[in-house]
Parts: structure tokens; C-alpha cells; sequence
């Protein structure tokens, strides 16, 4: 301006037209001394006018101190001013803190004043740090603010709610009862079609709608690896409930169950846990129980829902599409039950379905494409039972094969793509059956011989927890080690220990969201080696 010849240069008065005096002194400060008083009050004048003048330095001090003051509450306006003033720091450090902090986020005022591509552009982003509930939750909020001039946009907001990952009981008692969605014929189809996806058990994938449908989860959730009672050192019940977080390799202690209970059945669904049956120790009864409790990990919290038909334990149970099916087990006279129940999930309520056609105890069970796979197990006179049994959910049917693979005993069963992971039983041996070849492939032997262990699929990779080894004068001892097998690699590794000794003891995989009053990082109070 003062030089190169234009006009400013030889005049003895310039006029700076909507530049603040005071600002503009505290600039000729910085200019002469490098320092610059910044506050809340002119930080945004400052940062105008550092750009207007060029003073780059000046600009980037400015974008940090507005990022040193982020917030949830602030970060939207932020990311908008930044676009105005063309910083590209402080927009990506507000659009990080917006999808980090989206259930905060979607409540403030700042969220209804964004325009529908913004709005698309943080639903559709996989770094959004939220559940779906929440993502429908706010884009009804959004279109409600300005219902006339929004409503228009309701079916391509919807399309980023990824309902296949939505609670039943939210998808029927909220989104499909929403009037605005009941309203608009897009919205119907898609509804229409997760229906179909999530819940009927004659349901096909049909190719025109895979693209829409096999959204993957956003990178928030993640999976975590939860032991429920069982036996721990010196063979005690116990009541514990222990959270393994991969990421940070930390253990946490969650509520306790409510009861000490002898071989109930744990599975997950829908990111909580229920445990089935099992009998309860310390009442002096001994009785057989069919009591079900639920955790929620978000409430951490247990409470009891819908019993069971028929007390059991010592069986098995496992979870497909909305469904807990109760497999087999023992029952109240100490008989060995071939009786199968179902519980739905959204009626909370159970029905028997038929029965298995040869009752076995202590078998691997795993659920794929309308099956159930029973595999071995042993008979009333501790044999194992060399069979695979097959129950197709849809049919109410079952069907047995004969193999001499399968032996084994106290062994679980986990589902990696297509194939079931049987691990152990009395044996080092890992097999694995092909669902779709309809065949056995031979995997790494375990180190030891175990049974009555736990192994969850955590990040396609089974976790095999605690249980009973044999060594090699067969002695029995109780494990707490903690061992990785990638099926990539076909290799074992150790991930160090459990907390204690455990065996008979539920092992599963949760999927959610992490929750910041539970599983915040360098939570001390709540964590252990």
C-alpha cells in the first residue's frame, strides 16, 4: 500500500475504511514488539484484520488461540467463521471437534443454523462419534426448526441414519411412528427395506440396494471383549464383570452382576449383554434358575426382563437378527434338556421352538445365514457326541450330520466371515468349518489343552481367555492367560494376562459407541493391569 508506486504512498493522510483504531494499534505493536493482547472481545477483529493487512504470523496466532478455545458449544460457528476467513487449521480442528463431540453437538442452537450440505456432509462422515439414534435424533431437530422450507430435505437426510445399526425398539417406537417419516415416500421405501434387512428371517439381499445397505459402522464404534462371571481363584463364584479394551490394552470393572450364579449362558445384542438361567449360589437352595438379566453398558447397569420358559443351566445360547435362542442345557430334575426357546428381543417376550434331536451338554454353538450350529458335545455318560446339528431359524426345523471332525467338549464356537472357529474342548486342536464349502480346515493348535474357556472375534481376530489346561501329566490347571489368534496368519501371540484365574465364565464381543463415563481414557479409578 505505502509502496510501488500507489497512491497511498505519497499522501499524507490514508483513511482505513472499516478498521478499528484500536485494533489497528495493537498490530503496529506486535509489528514493533511481536506481542499482541488477545481476548474473547477482539480476537475476531484481530484475525479480520490481520488477513486484510496480510500479516500472516499474526493470522496463524490468531487460529490458535481460537483453536485453543474450542468447545462443543462453539465449534460450528467457529468452523463456519473459519471457511469466511479462509483458515484451513481451524476449520479442520472445529470439523474434528464437531463429529467428536456429536451428542453435544447436535443439542446446541448452532447446529439448527447450518445449512443442509453441511448438515449431510457430518451425518455422512464415518468419524462421527455417535449412534444412529442420536443421527436421527438430530436430523429431526434440524428439519423441525424450519419445517417448511426443510421437510423438502427429509429423505436425503435420512439415507445417512444407517438403521441396520439402530435398536429395534427405537427403530419401530421412533423412526417408523415419526410423522414426518411416515410422510414422505422415500423415507417409507427405506424403512420398508431395513425392515426387510434387520428383522424378517426370509429376507434376501437383493444387489440394487447392497450399496445403500452395507454401509460399514462409523469408526466411534468400536468392539470390546467382556468377561461375566464364571469361576476365579480358588474356584469361587464370582460376580465380576471386566471390560478388556484392545486399543489400550486396560481391563475395567463394570457393575457387578447382581447374583453369584453356577453356568448361566451369556450372549450379546443390540450392545447389551444378557445372561440366561444359570443357578444362583448363596440362597442354600441350589435352585435352578430361569431369571434374565440385561446389561447396559451405556447405563452400567443390569435389570431383569422376561424369564425364560424353562429354568436351565449349563446350556448354550446365541444371538441372530433380533432373536436369543436357549439351547439344551440342564433342567430342574438334573436331566439333560433337548428343549429349545426363543426370545424376540422388541415383544420381549419367549416361545419354544423345536426341540434338538439329541440332547447333548457342553456343545460349540454359532449362528450363520438362518442356521445354528451345534457342534459335538458329550451324552448323559460324559462320550462325545461326534455330530454336527443344524437348526434352520426360518423353518423351525432341525438336521443332523455325522463327522468324525468334531470331538469336542467345553469347546465354544465363534463366527470370523464364513467360517466357525472350534477351539480346544479337552484338546490343543483349533478347527475350523466352512460355511459355504461345507467342510473342516485345520488350523494352529492352541499351546495347551483347554477347556471351559471363552473366546470372542474381536477386530476379526478370536481372543481366547482363561479356562482349565491339562498339562502334560494331566493335571489340571486353572488359566488366566490371554491369547490372540489371527486367522490371517494362522498364528498364535500372547496379550498378556487377565486380572485373575478364571474359567466357565461368559466371553463376548460388544460393539458400541464408547461411553466418556465409563471408558474415557486414564479413567484410574475404574481400570487395572
Amino acid at each position: 500500500m505505502f509502496c510501488n508506486n500507489f497512491k497511498e504512498s505519497v499522501q499524507e493522510k490514508v483513511n482505513l475504511q472499516g478498521m478499528d483504531s484500536g485494533i489497528l494499534h495493537a498490530i503496529i505493536l506486535y509489528v514493533y514488539t511481536g506481542e499482541v493482547l488477545m481476548t474473547h472481545e477482539n480476537i475476531l477483529s484481530l484475525m479480520e484484520t490481520a488477513s486484510m493487512l496480510q500479516y500472516m504470523k499474526l493470522f496463524e496466532a490468531c487460529s490458535a488461540y481460537l483453536q485453543d478455545q474450542l468447545s462443543p458449544e462453539n465449534c460450528l460457528s467457529l468452523s463456519r467463521l473459519s471457511e469466511i476467513l479462509h483458515c484451513q487449521d481451524l476449520n479442520q480442528k472445529a470439523k474434528a471437534m464437531a463429529l467428536k463431540y456429536f451428542p453435544e453437538v447436535a443439542t446446541s442452537e448452532d447446529l439448527k443454523e447450518l445449512c443442509v450440505l453441511e448438515l449431510i456432509d457430518y451425518l455422512g462422515n464415518d468419524e462421527l462419534y455417535g449412534e444412529e439414534e442420536q443421527v436421527f435424533e438430530a436430523i429431526m431437530v434440524w428439519v423441525r426448526h424450519d419445517l417448511q422450507a426443510r421437510q423438502g430435505y427429509i429423505q436425503d437426510l435420512f439415507k445417512k441414519v444407517r438403521l441396520q445399526y439402530v435398536h429395534p425398539t427405537f427403530f419401530f417406537r421412533f423412526i417408523a411412528n415419526d410423522s414426518l417419516i411416515q410422510s414422505s415416500p422415500d423415507c417409507q421405501n427405506i424403512l420398508k427395506l431395513a425392515n426387510k434387512q434387520m428383522f424378517s428371517l426370509y429376507s434376501v439381499s437383493a444387489p440394487d440396494v447392497k450399496p445403500i445397505w452395507h454401509v460399514p459402522r462409523r469408526y466411534s464404534c468400536r468392539e470390546f471383549l467382556l468377561l461375566i462371571g464364571g469361576r476365579k481363584d480358588n474356584q469361587q463364584t464370582t460376580r465380576d464383570v471386566l471390560l478388556y479394551d484392545e486399543k489400550t490394552n486396560q481391563w475395567l470393572s463394570l457393575a457387578k452382576y447382581p447374583t453369584r450364579v453356577y453356568k448361566a449362558s451369556a450372549v450379546s445384542l443390540h450392545s447389551n449383554i444378557y445372561l440366561l438361567g444359570g443357578i444362583p449360589i448363596g440362597n442354600g437352595r441350589n435352585q435352578v434358575s430361569n431369571n434374565v438379566y440385561i446389561f447396559s453398558l451405556k447405563l452400567n447397569q443390569w435389570r431383569l426382563i422376561e424369564p425364560m420358559l424353562m429354568a436351565r443351566y449349563s446350556h448354550r445360547s446365541v444371538a441372530y437378527k433380533n432373536y436369543i435362542f436357549a439351547i439344551g442345557g440342564i433342567g430342574v430334575n438334573r436331566e439333560i434338556l433337548n428343549s429349545m426357546e426363543r426370545y424376540d428381543s422388541i415383544y420381549n417376550i419367549w416361545e419354544d421352538m423345536a426341540n434338538i434331536p439329541t440332547a447333548v451338554l457342553h456343545p460349540a454353538v454359532s449362528a450363520k445365514d438362518q442356521r445354528i450350529y451345534l457342534f459335538g458335545g458329550e451324552d448323559l455318560m460324559q462320550n462325545p457326541v461326534r455330530l454336527i446339528q443344524v437348526y434352520h431359524v426360518s423353518r423351525n426345523m432341525w438336521f443332523r450330520m455325522e463327522t468324525r471332525m468334531v470331538k469336542n467338549v467345553c469347546a465354544p464356537a465363534v463366527l470370523i466371515g464364513d467360517r466357525i472357529f472350534i477351539i480346544g474342548g479337552y484338546t490343543r486342536r483349533v478347527i475350523a468349518y466352512d460355511t459355504k464349502d461345507n467342510k473342516f480346515v485345520k488350523c494352529a493348535d492352541m499351546k495347551e489343552r483347554r477347556m471351559h474357556h471363552g473366546v470372542a472375534a474381536i477386530n476379526e481376530k478370536l481372543y481366547l481367555t482363561g479356562g482349565r489346561c491339562l498339562t502334560v501329566d494331566n493335571a489340571i490347571v486353572d488359566s488366566d492367560s490371554l491369547d490372540c489368534y489371527d486367522p490371517q496368519t494362522d498364528t498364535w501371540c500372547s496379550k498378556g494376562k487377565l486380572p485373575h484365574r478364571l474359567f466357565d465364565h461368559g466371553c463376548l464381543t460388544l460393539q458400541c459407541v464408547p461411553y466418556a463415563n465409563l471408558l474415557e481414557e486414564g479413567n484410574e479409578k475404574k481400570t487395572f493391569s
